[in-house]
């Protein structure tokens, strides 16, 4: 063969061998945090199976005849491990709520690359892109670090009973027909393979009123709730009787009402939508009344 076609087919293999590197760079951008995932994994499953260790100590009582006192005092003890006798009746916990954001940045890239980096400390189940696609970041039964400080009726630590949903928008533009769409399709999932109740798919707004306003007022929360997915009120209202107590009804219906104008926003971004001021007028009333009689 000729020097000249020697080099030609070099030339080509060497082409050929850039593109199969490039495209494995582009298709394993997330190959050292999907490994990172399974060791944690792993460490978590290997806590599980560890023995329960046992070191409370151990009391005794002692009676003083002359002072007619009793005495408790500790006997000390090395560290003991429980007679473990293991029940065959357990499953894994799962989540019971689903909470929707908005990532509050410029492009999927952003959060995908916020969701894998050490020094964010924050994360969700799912992420869905503007054209519909839908990325898993973390297994259903996994603990995310999604709905940080927030409160929901007497839940104080959504994170563990809750899934995380993040759709990509900055919070300043409507949400996309494929994002919903696949919204749509991944929440009848969830509700159906956890048994989620209607009422407990809600917003980051609502269980942290005084610090978000997730999703943004252009979501469609009515649309959802149409298809099971949240509350709604009555298309016909009903006025409140005069002894009717909104705030009563916020806190009744989940909200943290210790900031009562938070609340009262919170509720507004998420029910009223074209007004979230923190002032409740006779709409928003008969609006609260509806949703208060569901309970």
């Amino acid at each position: 063969m000729a020097h000249g076609g020697i080099c030609t087919i070099r030339r080509a293999m060497s082409i050929l061998l850039a593109t199969l590197v490039l495209s494995a760079c582009t298709t394993n951008r997330y190959a050292k945090t999907n490994k990172q995932y399974k060791q944690q994994l792993k460490v978590l499953t290997k806590q599980m199976q560890a023995p329960l260790p046992y070191a409370t100590p151990r009391l005794t009582a002692t009676y003083d005849s002359i002072t007619g006192m009793t005495a408790v005092s500790e006997i000390p003890q090395t560290k003991r491990e429980a007679r473990q006798v293991a029940s065959i009746h357990f499953n894994l916990r799962k989540p019971n709520y689903v909470i929707i954001h908005h990532t509050a940045q410029d492009s999927l890239e952003q959060t995908l690359h916020t969701f894998t980096v050490p020094h964010s400390e924050v994360s969700a189940h799912y992420v869905i892109g503007r054209n519909g696609e839908v990325y898993q970041l973390l297994n259903d039964y996994v603990r995310g670090w999604h709905a940080g400080a927030g409160k929901w009726g007497t839940v104080t630590d959504l994170n563990s009973i809750s899934l995380g949903v993040e759709l990509d928008n900055n919070g300043k533009e409507p949400f996309t027909e494929p994002q919903i769409y696949s919204l749509l399709t991944l929440l009848d999932t969830l509700k159906q393979r956890y048994n989620i109740p209607s009422a407990n798919f809600i917003g980051h707004s609502d269980i942290a009123p005084s610090r978000k306003v997730d999703p943004s007022a252009f979501f469609p929360w009515k649309r959802l709730a149409e298809r099971g997915f949240g509350m709604w009120p009555d298309e016909v209202l009903m006025t409140p009787p005069e002894n009717f107590n909104p705030e009563d009804a916020l806190r009744i219906i989940g909200y943290d009402t210790r900031n009562l104008d938070a609340a009262i926003k919170a509720f507004k971004l998420h029910y009223i939508q074209d007004d979230i001021s923190p002032e409740l007028t006779d709409y928003d009333l008969s609006v609260l009344y509806s949703l208060y009689r569901k309970q």
